[in-house]
């Protein structure tokens, strides 16, 4: 019975790029790589539900770090459980997780209580962040791209027939833009 090396990495926004974890996985000798575009905090991971009908007994589950793998302190302990149950190993090619040693499933438990932690300490921090700056009087968002005047402009022109590519071409900015600035302006 060959026993294999399942890659799973996971990036949680839509800028992030899996290719560092894609290359590290191939390099700890994977033969199979499974990539999440999803946030930690989504129950459902596709990807995820592969790669738990593809391990075996005996087969190695490769990843990069813990926070690539669960969404909680109690997702992976889930994890580890299920893992341990099937008689799966987890190996982390960045941290030293080896759960095929005890050693290594103690080091497990205490990085994942860390790292649920960490998330908990930065989600604080962001809240108070945010409210901070509401109670200044700052709201969070990007600046809006057009003036109230030039908003106001856009609509009479617009009732006045004038289209909205001609407005787009005239204001400097895009179609989805200039609908939405109708949208708002509307009667």
């Amino acid at each position: 019975m060959t026993n294999h090396r399942i890659g799973y990495s996971r990036v949680s926004t839509t800028d992030q790029n899996p290719e560092s974890q894609q290359d590290a996985l191939a390099k700890a000798g994977c033969t199979r790589v499974y990539v999440d575009h999803f946030t930690g905090t989504k129950a459902s991971r596709p990807e995820w539900d592969k790669v738990k009908d593809v391990l075996r007994e005996g087969d190695t589950l490769v990843i990069t770090r813990l926070d690539r793998l669960g969404r909680s302190a109690k997702d992976l302990q889930d994890i580890a459980a299920y893992l341990e149950q099937n008689h799966i190993n987890l190996e982390a090619t960045e941290q030293p997780i080896n759960t095929s040693t005890p050693e290594g499933k103690m080091f497990f438990s205490i990085l994942a209580a860390f790292a649920e932690f960490e998330h908990g300490v930065m989600k604080a921090r962001t809240m108070d962040g945010l409210a901070a700056a509401r109670a200044r009087g700052r709201v969070g968002g990007r600046k809006a791209k057009l003036s109230t005047t030039q908003a106001a402009a856009i609509r009479k022109r617009y009732d006045d027939g004038e289209t909205v590519q001609a407005l787009a071409d005239s204001f400097n900015t895009s179609r989805p833009t200039i609908y939405r600035t109708l949208e708002s302006t509307a009667k």
